[in-house]
């Protein structure tokens, strides 16, 4: 098994991010550096950061429905709760996929498949993410037409989103299959908008269902 992908399956990070360890000598096999595309059997001994690294026999994923307020981290650098104080102990090896800012709600998936996490964020697969806004004014036609027809100018590039008005003209449905960092928000902001909510509904083939604020259900992957 190359090693990128071993280390996807034994640590959850992405395959490019095992990459930039092995080139950045983070990683061991058998007491010797490791080499981008190297071979390993199930055998040899693999450290990443000098920690023994093994297979899981099988993965996890949960679908979390994360609050206002909490921090999508493992450790919050101020009082700010994260979102590993809702899941059981059990689930604390799982990793994020994707963010939500501290303000916003939703869809949270966690998983130890570094393989899905990978296909769920990788820009070439274009990933559906549907959002729930509330603003605080009517949005305007032309504003609309704006975000959905020919994109927004922001710091890092055009962003276009599919927005949908839903029983009024402050609230919205928001598709897009980007994830730049608070792109919503800086989108609307753009324009002279202030997001008063934003909720995470889909994320890919996953959606939030009947599942309550701050509880989680385990999935099949």
């Amino acid at each position: 098994m190359r090693i990128n992908k071993y280390l996807a399956l034994s640590s959850g990070l992405s395959r490019r991010s095992v990459d930039k360890l092995i080139e950045a000598k983070k990683i061991l096999v058998n007491g010797k550096l490791a080499t981008l595309g190297q071979q390993v059997e199930s055998e040899d001994e693999v450290k990443l950061n000098n920690q023994i690294q093994i297979l899981p026999e099988v993965f996890t994923t949960i679908i979390l429905n994360k609050p206002r307020g909490y921090v999508v981290t493992r450790i919050s650098q101020d009082d700010t709760p994260t979102i590993y104080k809702l899941i059981d102990p059990k689930y604390h090896n799982l990793k994020p996929v994707g963010r939500l800012d501290k303000d916003s709600s939703g869809l949270i998936l966690l998983t130890n498949d570094g393989d899905l996490a990978n296909k769920l964020t990788h820009p070439s697969n274009l990933k559906i993410k549907v959002y729930l806004v509330t603003l605080d004014k009517n949005l305007e036609p032309i504003h609309q037409q704006m975000i959905s027809d020919y994109g927004i100018k922001l710091e890092d590039g055009i962003s276009k989103l599919h927005v949908t008005k839903l029983e009024d003209s402050k609230h919205l449905e928001i598709r897009m299959s980007e994830g730049r960092n608070r792109q919503i928000r800086r989108t609307f902001a753009a324009l002279g908008y202030e997001i008063l909510d934003l909720h995470r509904t889909v994320f890919g083939e996953y959606s939030l269902r009947n599942i309550k604020e701050g509880q989680y259900i385990e999935v099949e992957n």
